[in-house]
């Protein structure tokens, strides 16, 4: 039972997230800008904040890259974290066929160019820059996911994470859309067709993941809870 409500968790924190993230985007085009990257920001750093908080069972904390660098790194069990990833692309994949559902009457012009159902896609910059902008920013992510957990006042992680998040965005949203998270690329990306230099956002984000996971643990003291 507790598997499957983990599997739940996941699915509805990633849908949460993956549908604020795009959907902000969709609303920024629709709206000519008005929202902008700031808004952008606020509403995926809000979201994961919002499930973070909401959804505590789910340890791959909704991000297929986190998830699978701990894995890698023998911090959580394998098996466990292939479902946990496995739900968490069904989210993002439930929110970006649940966001084209929604615009397709009303606003069909954003499921074409420029924004693509709010996919992400290097704006400016090539690959190979769009792929370390991602790694740098999802390193930054774990390290604060990191760091939140090894303190004695967890209840203040989710903000954390979430101002991580935000940041993240308002630094590489306009040069890659600022994913930082797999799944947030896929969602999109599935139900609009476009996969555009889509590996950056598995490549960059695993990169930034394993990197935190391997150096943060020494770089974060860890104190011990009452």
């Amino acid at each position: 039972m507790g598997g499957l409500r983990s599997f739940g968790a996941e699915l509805v924190g990633t849908f949460a997230l993956t549908l604020a993230a795009a959907g902000a985007a969709c609303l920024d085009a629709a709206t000519g800008g008005r929202i902008g990257p700031l808004g952008v920001a606020l509403a995926y750093g809000g979201a994961t904040t919002a499930m973070l908080y909401s959804l505590p069972i789910a340890h791959g904390r909704f991000n297929p890259a986190l998830t699978l660098a701990n894995a890698a790194l023998k911090r959580a069990d394998l098996l466990r974290s292939v479902f946990a990833v496995t739900a968490q692309l069904l989210g993002a994949a439930c929110a970006g066929l649940f966001l084209r559902a929604v615009l397709e009457g009303g606003r069909p012009e954003l499921l074409g160019a420029p924004s693509y159902l709010g996919t992400c896609a290097p704006v400016g910059i090539g690959y190979r820059a769009a792929t370390l902008v991602e790694a740098v920013m999802t390193f930054f992510l774990g390290t604060a996911l990191i760091a939140s957990e090894s303190r004695k006042r967890r209840t203040f992680g989710p903000l954390a994470v979430g101002a991580a998040t935000a940041l993240g965005v308002l630094v590489a949203g306009p040069l890659t859309g600022g994913a930082m998270n797999p799944a947030r690329a896929f969602g999109p990306a599935l139900a609009a067709g476009r996969w555009t230099h889509h590996y950056v956002y598995w490549v960059g984000p695993l990169a930034g993941a394993a990197l935190a996971a391997w150096i943060a643990p020494y770089l974060v003291t860890e104190e011990t809870l009452p």
